[in-house]
């Protein structure tokens, strides 16, 4: 069994507790704006252009047979549409200029990962973190790496969206030790203008993790403009309020690292360019969310 993967980051202390081996799934329901992994969003390999790095050989120019690559000034640019993902230009390519972002792994081969930081695992209480992209998207592939980690006695985490067929979600969470869940826009219509889904499935599907007594860390996005405003803030405070088995909550503030990663990919949707929350707003945002009795810190 395969999964498409777009990552595999050693020593994550960000994505659970302890360090973490986080295995970073390909394809998102959600588009969101402001996503910091947007080569996560398309469920297929994509070609990532680091003009930076070209030395200008031209050999991909000339290995190209589609004529999907050309010369626009001073730099490669690549013609998506004639582009067949063949790999030619990668391999002639020696100042890795072009990559491709996406690879096929067996469970296998990622259980194999996974093993050689176990050490890590065992002496911080870390384990291992499926994120993405949505892993739930993968179902059959995130199912089985899950339930070979338990299995072996390894701690899971899985960072979703919540966007997935409930049956899908109560499949997988009996391998899950820990979810990390976002929760971004309450006002239904607005979500859908943002992400291009509704946010009722994603409720739903919180609201029965809640209920089938699985340990939940919330994460919100704190963006400027969209996620920030009061009436967002007391809505989600009001909603998670009710909920059991909320280990925390974190704001995770909005940056705009991810830009570069957004150009290099051509991602289709609009990014979504703000300032980073002050720290002013973060502690508003707080406390209004602590008057609900809510767990709340920020940051990761």
């Amino acid at each position: 069994m395969e999964g498409l993967i777009f990552d595999i980051k050693k020593y994550a202390i960000h994505d659970g507790p302890g360090i973490r081996t986080t295995i970073f799934l390909k394809g998102c329901p959600l588009h969101c704006p402001w996503c910091h992994n947007p080569e996560g969003i398309k469920p297929q390999p994509e070609i990532m252009l680091s003009p930076e790095r070209c030395i200008h050989c031209e050999q991909c120019l000339h290995a190209c047979e589609r004529g999907a690559l050309q010369r626009r000034s001073d730099v490669i640019a690549l013609n998506r549409e004639k582009c067949d993902r063949c790999g030619v230009c990668l391999d002639v390519c020696c100042s890795r200029a072009i990559e491709q972002v996406g690879r096929h792994i067996t469970v296998e081969q990622a259980a194999e990962e996974i093993e050689r930081d176990r050490v890590f695992y065992e002496e911080s209480g870390g384990g291992v973190t499926l994120s993405g992209g949505e892993p739930l998207m993968q179902p059959q592939f995130t199912r089985a790496l899950l339930k070979d980690c338990k299995k072996k006695g390894i701690h899971t985490v899985l960072d979703t969206c919540g966007y997935a067929d409930p049956e899908i979600l109560q499949e997988v969470s009996e391998f899950v030790d820990l979810f990390l869940f976002d929760v971004k826009i309450m006002d239904d219509e607005k979500h859908k203008h943002y992400t291009g889904v509704s946010n009722q499935q994603i409720f739903y599907n919180l609201r029965t993790l809640s209920e089938n007594g699985k340990t939940i860390h919330i994460r919100i996005p704190i963006i400027p403009g969209i996620t920030d405003d009061e009436g967002n803030i007391h809505m989600v405070g009001t909603f998670l309020a009710p909920l059991q088995h909320i280990d925390k909550i974190s704001l995770l503030p909005y940056h705009r690292a991810w830009l570069m990663k957004h150009r290099k990919i051509k991602a289709s949707n609009e990014p979504w360019i703000a300032d980073t929350p002050s720290p002013v707003s973060l502690t508003r945002i707080q406390e209004v969310l602590e008057t609900c009795r809510l767990n709340t810190s920020i940051g990761g």
